[in-house]
């Protein structure tokens, strides 16, 4: 019985899944034809806060075992948080991700790490991360 192939990262394929950890939100990957990928990460409360963080990756492949990467790349990210009355909060900022990939069939396996340089409303240094699966559609 053969176990099935490793997923491939072909020019225009789209993942989508879920992380765990922080912040634990929707995720979303796009690769591109080069060796460019896209990371989308966002998340939410339907109360009173939004995040989204986006990031270039780069992709390192480790020959064993069959279908990992490392990754890594630079980002930016928002957040937004409504504190009434009138204390919203912004954050607005730069960051970079690194972590471990494996891909199986068309599963994606993920942890990662993103320390983040918040620029607005204040200058604040912080660090998230998480694990996540996401499928190729």
């Amino acid at each position: 019985m053969a176990l099935p192939a490793r997923a491939q990262r072909t020019p225009g394929s789209i993942s989508l899944g879920a992380q765990i950890g922080a912040p634990t939100g929707v995720s979303v990957g796009i690769y591109g034809a080069r060796a460019l990928s896209y990371d989308i990460l966002a998340a939410w409360d339907l109360d009173d806060f939004f995040y989204l963080n986006v990031h270039g990756l780069y992709d390192r492949v480790i020959a064993d075992p069959p279908g990992t990467s490392l990754f890594y790349g630079p980002g930016v990210f928002i957040g937004l948080r409504d504190r009434k009355p009138n204390n919203d909060e912004v954050a607005l900022g730069v960051s970079g991700t690194f972590g471990l990939r494996y891909r199986y069939d068309r599963l994606e396996f993920y942890a990662r790490l993103t320390p983040r340089l918040a620029l607005l409303e204040k200058t604040d240094v912080d660090i998230g991360g998480g694990f996540g699966i996401r499928f190729f559609l």
